[in-house]
């Protein structure tokens, strides 16, 4: 090619070149060497850049200038492209698909390394043999199998010593509480572990004295591997899963899925065990690959086995998560539901993190097997959650009140404590695996937050945790004394017999006060939380502060109603005037009372109607549900009737009435007030009896039923209405025509319409 060929070409090439750079200073000005090798003066480039004026400037250099400048643009778009590159890798999805590829390349590379993997183990295992020889192997193998008899017979010879206190601890057989249960087992499992801390004494303690000091770590790696771990794993599962006795059972679960779970954790004990003495004997004998290898190997058999036992046992797994509670909410059973699946998804996570871990060469970080306990506490956690249920419905007493507001009061403490439970427990696990993995949560700078701003969000999240701990306990308190309310509370619309009346015996004093008290002190804590989370994130609270108060007092000036409603409220509660469940009268408003807020309350009609009457509306109340109710019947008896027989029929009613169920809802039983008054119509007789509020609809029904029984029985008649016609041209015995007939009815007609006008209309429950 010809040198105008090439200097076109790496005209067009700088062309691209220039108009890609992104900075228009590099793009203005260049320094340009010149044929000998000495800096020229700045070039300033034309301006608009173009094609065009590219190729008109670079007609004017040499080769040698043209080249350089073109291995300097060059330089600029490598270095640009490996800052781009550098800033995509330190993303998080950058990061993560990094390490996803590292994970995927380990696992590629160990699958195609496959058939060179006994050939390492081999190599590893020659290694060993060359450093201890055939006759120190076997000695060793020889002195283990001589070590382990002799730390169970000296785990058996315990055992016999504490025989009489194990024999009185098994004595028990079907222990009736949690509390006997948890301390059945408890004793078991100190025993069991008792067991094996005398095993694994006598065994470390002899060891020295029959394996060599280069053999020691190797049989006590051998000893905790093989046998250590997997018994106390066994002695743990017995004391969760029981899987012989179902009555001592801590979780829910049924026999089959606790047999499996047990056998199956410690088959996973074993091969855990075996993982970690099989990578760390080929890293020690000089087989670094056949550790490498071996480690993926094993570390896909223990999750592999992981997620076959969750998906056999995911019926098993999702009734421990639901536990033994009957009362259960629809979304703690959807959690329950999920749970095997959840479970699932966090073992496959568990195992690709273990990987990244390798193949980052941070295998520090997997010392003491942290991977495997951090997924052990968060798989554990809805049996944590099923165990926190379990105590709260054993501790929690049963309902001590009566009444709707008592039994809502009772189960929202039992909710309360499993929720403080939670909040406990999950804290206890974010530490423990915080702890555990060297976690410093101030330490965010590095993430690119800075260590004050992190300090104080961790410090925010700490007041908004002890907030809602405060709200909490709070709740508790006030649910605590509204279980305890012996009233009920208002119309049952559930009930049989509500004798279509209202005037129900009310709420306590406490059941009426305590929900307002508990709505303020809610608010109070929500407040002060905000206020002081606010202020540890450097935000000035003052000015909040002050504009509250310029609205208050705006809301004090605009809405005088509205204040005049609640404090008009505050002085009826202080007065004691009404309480939740009574009866009141308000002008013509009548109902009980089924709700009270701040500025109203709400009055229910017997008929089922809702009347809502702020506060400062209310003249005067009637309350109709305190103390004692006195109901007085009235009875109409023809003239000829013998009232001294009537009051004996009364009285035996009283003594009657008395035998009935019912008889402790009187406070004075039926008895007769003699006549009342006497009208055209017969003798009005009167009874009355005293009754506890809301009881006497019921006790009047009853005593309608036997005064009317006892009328018949002792033939006195109730007094019926007449209308009487007198016609003196009748008095001669002359039969009557048609128009005497139809006057008669007329006059008779006329004057049932007038008494009819004249009877006054009885109200409803009076």
């Amino acid at each position: 090619m010809t040198k105008p060929h090439v200097r076109q070409a790496l005209a067009v090439l700088l062309a691209g070149l220039f108009l890609a750079i992104s900075s228009p200073t590099q793009a203005q000005m260049m320094g340009i060497p010149t044929s000998s090798g000495e800096t020229s003066e700045e070039v300033a480039l034309p301006d608009p850049l173009t094609p065009e004026a590219i190729r008109a400037l670079v007609s004017r250099l040499s080769d040698a200038e043209v080249r350089e400048l073109l291995l300097r643009q060059l330089d600029v778009v490598a270095e640009r492209q490996a800052a781009e590159a550098a800033a995509e890798s330190n993303t998080v999805a950058g990061v993560l698909g990094n390490a996803l590829v590292g994970v995927w390349n380990a696992a590629a590379g160990s699958v195609r390394e496959f058939p060179t993997l006994l050939g390492d183990l081999r190599h590893g295992f020659e290694t060993f043999i060359g450093r201890a020889g055939w006759g120190g192997l076997g000695v060793l193998l020889l002195t283990l199998a001589g070590l382990i008899p002799v730390g169970l017979a000296a785990e058996r010879l315990v055992n016999r010593q504490t025989a009489a206190w194990q024999r009185r601890m098994t004595e028990q057989s079907e222990p009736a509480t949690l509390r006997a249960t948890l301390s059945f087992l408890g004793r078991r499992l100190f025993a069991d572990v008792i067991g094996l801390l005398t095993f694994l004494v006598v065994t470390r303690v002899l060891a020295p004295l029959v394996v060599s000091a280069d053999a020691i770590p190797l049989a006590h790696s051998i000893m905790v591997s093989f046998v250590v771990l997997p018994r106390l794993v066994a002695a743990l599962s017995r004391f969760l899963l029981a899987p012989k006795r179902a009555d001592l059972r801590l979780l829910s679960v049924d026999d089959w899925t606790a047999s499996y779970l047990h056998r199956s954790q410690i088959g996973l004990a074993v091969l855990v065990g075996a993982s970690g003495f099989l990578v760390s004997f080929m890293n020690a004998n000089d087989a670094a690959g056949a550790a490498t290898q071996l480690g993926f190997w094993l570390t896909v058999a223990v999750f592999g086995w992981l997620l076959v036992i969750t998906i056999r046992a995911r019926a098993g797994l999702a009734s421990m998560a639901r536990g033994w509670d009957p009362d259960v909410t629809r979304l703690e059973a959807r959690l329950a539901a999920a749970y095997p699946y959840v479970a699932m998804v966090l073992i496959v996570i568990g195992w690709l993190g273990m990987e990244i871990i390798f193949t980052q060469g941070r295998t520090d970080l997997l010392a003491g097997g942290k991977p495997y306990l951090t997924l052990g506490l968060i798989l554990m956690a809805p049996a944590m959650d099923t165990a926190i249920r379990g105590l709260v419905r054993h501790l929690v007493p049963p309902m001590q009140g009566e009444g709707a507001v008592a039994e809502k009061a009772w189960q929202s403490t039992r909710r309360s404590y499993v929720r403080i439970g939670r909040v406990i427990v999950f804290g206890i696990v974010v530490m423990t695996i915080a702890r555990m993995w060297s976690i410093d949560f101030t330490n965010l700078a590095s993430a690119g937050v800075g260590i004050r701003f992190a300090a104080r969000l961790i410090t925010v999240a700490m007041i908004v945790a002890a907030g809602y701990l405060v709200w909490e306990v709070l709740t508790l308190l006030v649910n605590r004394k509204l279980a305890n309310e012996m009233s009920a509370s208002g119309v049952d619309p559930n009930a049989e017999e509500l004798g279509g009346e209202g005037g129900g015996a009310g709420g306590s004093r406490l059941s009426t006060i305590l929900p307002l008290a508990r709505l303020a002190l809610q608010t109070l804590v929500i407040v002060l939380t905000v206020l002081i989370a606010l202020g540890n994130l450097g935000i000035d609270v003052t000015p909040l502060l002050a504009g509250a108060g310029i609205v208050g007092l705006a809301i004090g000036f605009g809405a005088q109603t509205l204040v005049r409603d609640i404090v008009s409220g505050l002085f009826f509660l202080i007065d004691d005037a009404f309480r939740i469940g009574e009866y009141l009268v308000i002008d013509n408003i009548v109902g009980t009372v089924e709700k009270i807020s701040i500025r109203s309350l709400q009055l229910r009609h017997h008929e089922g109607a809702v009347h809502t009457i702020p506060y400062g509306e209310i003249p005067r109340v009637t309350n109709n549900s305190r103390d004692w109710v006195i109901v007085k019947m009235r009875f109409t008896v023809p003239f000829e009737t013998d009232v001294n027989k009537i009051k004996k029929i009364f009285k035996q009613i009283g003594k009657d009435i008395m035998e009935q169920p019912y008889a402790g809802d009187l406070i004075q039983t039926f008895k007769s007030q003699g006549v009342n008054s006497v009208d055209d119509v017969g003798i009005v007789v009167r009874g009355k009896f005293m009754s506890k509020p809301g009881k006497q609809w019921v006790i009047r029904k009853d005593i309608y039923a036997r005064v009317q029984k006892a009328f018949s029985e002792n033939g006195i008649e109730f007094a019926r209405r007449e209308v009487r016609v007198s016609i003196p041209e009748l008095g001669n015995g002359a039969p009557l025509d048609e128009d005497q007939k139809r006057a008669v009815a007329q006059q008779a007609a006329s004057a049932a319409a007038e008494s009819t006008r004249e009877q006054p209309v009885s109200e409803p429950g009076r």
